[in-house]
Formats: structure tokens, sequence, C-alpha cells
């Protein structure tokens, strides 16, 4: 679809959802840390952005790095293409960084064990890249705070608890506490350094009071979140001293998944759940947001208002978890826990309006909301790398920039990346697919969409079906590609015998002219998952099974059924990979004629990857034509082969199973690396889904692997008119 008429459409969306304003933030662009290391360094040694900060100008950004153990630096000069600017080793674990001016305050975990915590505040010449001084603060630093007029820095010594020792239960000693230390010409004044004793505050664990997260208002006051005692505290920094402290409270959560089973059924509640905040930023000099993770025993889901009094102002229960299912990546495997767990927070001005950013470490998605003095109203969903930790605003450039501290480099996964999102007047480009409500309000689940298909008679009318991730929820869901985002309107469960049918791996989908629907599942003989296709009636329930035949299955290799077509009386099926009796870089289209029940096959030729393999994701019939999407196993920079095929409908003239099977010829239609780097982010692996609608639209989809290590991404696009 045209950009300009994409972004019209999502603004008209977000109009029409209650929003005035025009204005959204777009991502721009991704920077993988891993460009930081060294040249000629271990292109496979971790890295992470896990607290983030920028220079005085903007035109750097500087993050914590924990295991590389020092913070890097990127030039941030162009927005839209940052450049790797170096890195210092600290020597230790760094947990935060703030600038001020010409320096870089970081805060470095040096500890010899829990009972034996050490750290010191780290200070380091911009300009230089150099440490030029050290303070020793005494125990395990956490969160580190500049005031607005950088006359003080703050540091949260948390003295963590070991959450193998008696299964983490507090108290553990020795007790934390927070760091007051003055600056003097931007330097910081190590030895008038003042130490907050918390402890006798909260109910909990008055004797260990970890505290996690510390921030500064325009009145020099500080406020501490005590995560595991579930308490706040206000500290006024002019005179050294607590003024107020009160519990975080409880929330009583309603429409909530809370179990891991690989179904989303936002059907549960929760009473009395401990807030347990992380991460915490004022508003103003009266009021702050708290990110209610939950370390210990609770984990709101949410995020809270508060006075500093200790008045309740604002409390969002369940809704930012619903927009995080709505977006598709509401990550099921943490429902038994936390659920998307909010973790970090920013908050800033831009042209007179106030934001917060909520963000979900594990839906890895950032909740935008404009603070309204009231109950905030919900602006936008980002999309983020893998786990985003921290942001910063720089108002003056109109940009947001999050650290995303995840690196999967050990399983040949994406890595941690910095991203960067502008403010501007145009409707944003993400997401690209969203879910509604069902029948009795509760928000449509949804991920891993694996196959997609057209009604052949409704425009703008297409299903979709998850994978076996969701193996007790297997669903074909309606979309409704007329608007954008495009719009999931209705889950239709998978039975069988009017329970939800098990080992099943969806990976394809094909509607019946007769009613119902063709569903190719992908089996896996290892886990007694079946090779087979089924068809299903207009509720759902499995009411014919077509197993594969002895005569393929003998040669059977993990990779499966990848996707399901009908053509006239006859089913296609694209194999995912070679099976044992393919010649190389052949892959099997195989065929089952519905009247008379005969298998057949031909060849379809797999093009020769650099790295990794090779297969199928795909094959839709229209026209004169079947579509067929082949690509590689790669991610980000290392993906070249996310394309888009065509081979004439009279090319497929299957042979037996067993004998020499022709090969077929095909034709590049589309390469869809441009489709997936639209967004900014990093090119996806598995573009799985692709159709055609009755205009001619063609629609393509990608799977985000139930936000399972992964960034829960899900792209939705049209290729025009086929």
């Amino acid at each position: 679809m045209h950009k300009s008429l994409l972004r019209h459409s999502l603004l008209a969306v977000a109009i029409a959802a209650g929003s005035a304003h025009a204005a959204s933030f777009d991502r721009i662009a991704s920077f993988p840390v891993s460009k930081n290391l060294p040249q000629g360094g271990d292109m496979a040694q971790e890295t992470s952005a896990e607290i983030i900060t920028a220079s005085d100008d903007g035109q750097t950004i500087i993050y914590s790095d924990s295991p590389r153990g020092g913070v890097g630096f990127i030039n941030l000069a162009d927005p839209y293409s940052p450049q790797a600017d170096g890195f210092v080793d600290l020597g230790g674990e760094p947990t935060s960084v703030v600038a001020l001016a010409d320096q870089v305050f970081a805060g470095v975990n040096t500890s010899e064990s829990y009972v034996k915590p050490s750290g010191y505040l780290a200070t380091l010449s911009l300009s230089s890249r150099t440490v030029t001084g050290r303070c020793e603060l005494g125990g395990q630093p956490d969160s580190v705070a500049i005031s607005k007029d950088g006359r003080f820095v703050a540091v949260a010594i948390e003295n963590e608890r070991d959450e193998d020792l008696n299964d983490g239960v507090i108290p553990q000693q020795p007790a934390g506490y927070v760091v007051l230390l003055p600056t003097q010409d931007g330097k910081v004044n190590c030895a008038a350094q003042n130490r907050i004793d918390l402890t006798g505050l909260a109910d909990i664990a008055p004797s260990d009071p970890e505290p996690e997260f510390v921030a500064f208002n325009e009145a020099n006051e500080l406020v501490v979140t005590l995560q595991e005692n579930n308490h706040l505290v206000i500290i006024d920094v002019e005179n050294n001293r607590v003024i107020n402290d009160f519990p975080a409270g409880t929330v009583d959560l309603t429409q909530i998944d809370t179990k891991k089973d690989g179904a989303l059924l936002f059907t549960d509640s929760q009473s009395d759940r401990l807030r347990e905040p992380d991460a915490v930023k004022w508003l103003d000099n009266d009021r702050f947001v708290i990110a209610n993770e939950g370390d210990y025993e609770g984990g709101a889901r949410g995020f809270t208002i508060f006075h500093k009094d200790g008045r309740l102002l604002f409390e969002a229960g369940s809704s930012f978890e619903h927009q995080v299912v709505m977006t598709g990546h509401y990550p099921e495997k943490r429902s038994g826990k936390k659920g998307s767990e909010p973790e970090g927070l920013e908050v800033a001005r831009f042209n007179g309006e106030t934001y917060i950013f909520v963000m979900s470490e594990r839906g890895s998605v950032i909740g935008v909301y404009r603070d309204t003095g009231g109950e905030p109203e919900f602006v936008q969903m980002l999309p983020s790398g893998i786990a985003p930790e921290s942001a910063i605003v720089i108002p003056s450039r109109n940009l947001l920039v999050t650290a995303n501290e995840k690196d999967l480099i050990e399983d040949g996964g994406v890595r941690a990346h910095v991203m960067v999102y502008r403010l501007g007047d145009e409707a944003p480009n993400y997401p690209q697919i969203v879910s509604g409500r069902d029948q009795d309000g509760l928000p449509i689940g949804w991920g891993a969409l694996s196959g997609l298909a057209a009604d052949p008679t409704k425009p703008s009318q297409l299903y979709a079906v998850n994978d076996s991730f969701y193996k007790m929820q297997p669903t074909i869901f309606s979309v409704d590609a007329s608007t954008q985002p495009a719009r999931i309107t209705k889950a239709l469960r998978v039975t069988r015998n009017g329970q939800p049918a098990e080992k099943l791996d969806l990976e394809g989908i094909a509607v019946d002219p007769k009613g119902g629907f063709w569903l190719a599942s992908e089996g896996r003989t290892d886990r007694e998952i079946p090779h087979a296709i089924y068809h299903v009636d207009t509720n759902g329930e499995i009411d014919r099974t077509i197993d594969f035949p002895a005569e393929l299955l003998k040669h059977e290799k993990r990779f499966g059924a990848e996707g399901i077509t009908l053509i006239g009386n006859r089913l296609w099926i694209a194999i995912q990979r070679e099976w044992k009796d393919d010649p190389a870089q052949s892959v099997k289209l195989v065929s089952y004629d519905l009247n008379s029940g005969e298998w057949g096959a031909v060849h379809y030729p797999t093009e020769k990857p650099d790295t990794g393999w090779v297969g199928l994701s795909e094959i839709s019939a229209y026209g004169d034509s079947v579509y067929i999407i082949e690509r590689d196993n790669q991610i980000g920079e290392a993906a070249k082969i996310k394309r888009l095929y065509k081979v004439a409908i009279s090319e497929l003239k299957p042979a037996p199973l067993g004998g020499k099977l022709p090969t077929v010829r095909k034709q590049q239609v589309r390469d869809f690396i441009p489709d997936l780097k639209a967004a900014n982010g990093y090119v996806v692996d598995k573009i799985e889904g692709f159709t055609v609608d009755a205009n001619g639209i063609g629609y393509a989809v990608t799977d985000n692997d139930g936000v399972d290590d992964s960034s829960g991404e899900t792209y939705f696009f049209s290729t025009g008119k086929m």
C-alpha cells in the first residue's frame, strides 16, 4: 500500500478512536549495538543496551552495556542514520547512566557477592571518552538520576537480594539506601555525599528496602521506588531527609490471562495484586507515574499515577495490557507471572503536550499516552526491539530513543538495539494489523499468524491462522483489510468433537467455496503431530481429515506443509524444505484430488542460500498462477531471500509419488525485503502468508513467533494489484 495512503487511513482510525491530535511517533532508525564492537573484534560477543541517556545537545546517545562492562556511544547527528561512536570499559557492571554538560555519570556494580556489595559512580568526559573520576558508593548501585538544575546526582543503592537464597525471601542484608552527591562546576563532590537511610519505612521488609529507581522533580524532590517492598519514598534533597513515604498499594485486575497454557484467554482475574513498581517519573512537581512490573510477589501489569502526598490519582488496571494484546504483542508465556511486564518509563513535553511512554519488557512494545491531568489519553503503540529497558527523549529535536537490552546472538538471533522515533504530524506506520474485542468485550488475542487466504467473493475479506505456538487455541481469524491498520474482527476456534483441537500446527488456509476451510498442518513425528490436511465447517469443527500417504511420509523430514490452496477439485500443498527423496535445492508441491483421492507432486526449485536454509512459506492461487513465498531463515542484515514468486497453473502437472517428478518454472514477482524494512526495524525472519483478494489486491503477513524471543512485530501490507 502506498505510504501516504496508509498514514492517511491510520490517522482517520486514530481520530475515530477519540484522538483529536494528528501528532504521532514513527520509528525512523534502528541501531544494533553490536556495531560498537571494535574493528576485528568478536562479533559473537554478547552486547546489550539497557539504560540510555543523551548529551545536552541531543547529538550523542550514551547507553550502559552490562555484558561488555562499560558504556557505548552513538552519534545521532543524523537521527535517520545513527553511527557507532565508541565504547569505554568501566571494569564492572554498569547499571545506569546520566549526562550533564561534558560529563557522563555511570553507576558501576563491582560486588564480590550479595552479602559483600560494592560499587562506584564513574565520571566520564564526553569529549575525550575517558574516565575522569570515581566515587565509591559503599554498595551495589542501580538507578542514577541528576537533578533538573544539575546540582545533585542521586544513586539508588539496591543491594539486591539473592533469589536463590531461601527462595529469594526478604529481608536479606545488607540494607540498601540512597546516595546524594552534590555537584560543582559539573563535577560530583564525592567527599560531600550523603546516605539517606530507608529502613523502617515499609511494612513488608522494613530492614531491607532495596531501592530500585530514583527520579527528580524541578523542586529537587526525589521519588524512590522500593519494588520488593511495594513502597514509595519522597526525599527533600536540599535538606537530605525523607519527607513522605507510603505503600504503592494493590490493584484488582480483571479480564487478564493468568495461565501459561498455549491459549490467549482474557477471562481471569486477580485480587489485591501488589503493584511493586520499577521505574518512576514525575509528571510535574506534584504527580508521578510508576510502572508496575512486579519482581517479588506482585506486578499489576499497568501503570499508576500518584500525588506526592500519597493520593491515588489514576490506575490503568488491565487497560494497558489490553492495548498490548490487541497489537499482537501479548507474551503468553508470561501469563502465569506478570503478563506484559511494564518496566521502563519516560515522560516528556513535546509542543506543549506531556507524553507518558510505558515500556512492556516482555511484550517488546511501548504504549504512548497523553497526560490530561486526569485519566491519560491513549495515543498509540510503538514497535520496539526485544525487551525495551529504558528511553530518553530529546524534545528539541522531536525525538524519542529507546534501549532494547535483549541480545540473542547465542541462538543465532537478533542483536540488542537502540531505536529512534520522531514525532510528526503524520499517522504512524505501525501497527499494521490490530484486533478488536469479542462479543463479551474482551480483547481478541492473536499472534504467530502463519497462513493467509481471501474470501473469493468479498473484497478485503481475508482469513488467517495461527501456528502451534498457541497449541491449545488453533484459530481462524477474520481480517478486514479495508482499514488501516487491518483489523481482526473475529476469532473462530478450530475444534474436534467440540473441544480445542490438539496436535495441530496450522501453517496454511484455503477457503472452501462449498463452505468452511481447508487447513494444512505441519507435522512433527517426534512430537506426535501428524502431517495432515483438515477440513473444518463454518463453526470451526473438523469434519474431515486427510492424512499424508505412506509413500510421502517414508521420506519425511521435520519441515512439512507450509501452505495450501485449492484449484478446481485439487488441493495443492507447499512443503517447506527438502525431504529425503528430493534433489538439492528442490522441494515438493504436493497435490490431492478431492474426487479421486489421488496424490501427486511436482518439484519447485529453490534459491541457494548464502547462510542457513531456504524454503517455502505459502502457496496461493489467483488467476492463471499460484503465488509462492520463498524465504531464507535469516534475520536483520543477514536476511537476503524474502521473495514472492509465481508459477503458471499450466505448469502444475502432478506425477505420482515415488517416481520422477517434473520441475516447474518460476518467475519472481516481488522482493519483500524493502517491505520488511519499511518500519525501520530489523528484517524479520518469517514472512509466512500471502493471498489475493476478490479485487485482485495482494496482501502479505509475517509470523511474530508469539512474541517469544522476538520483537513481536507483525507486518501486514498490500502488494497492490496483482
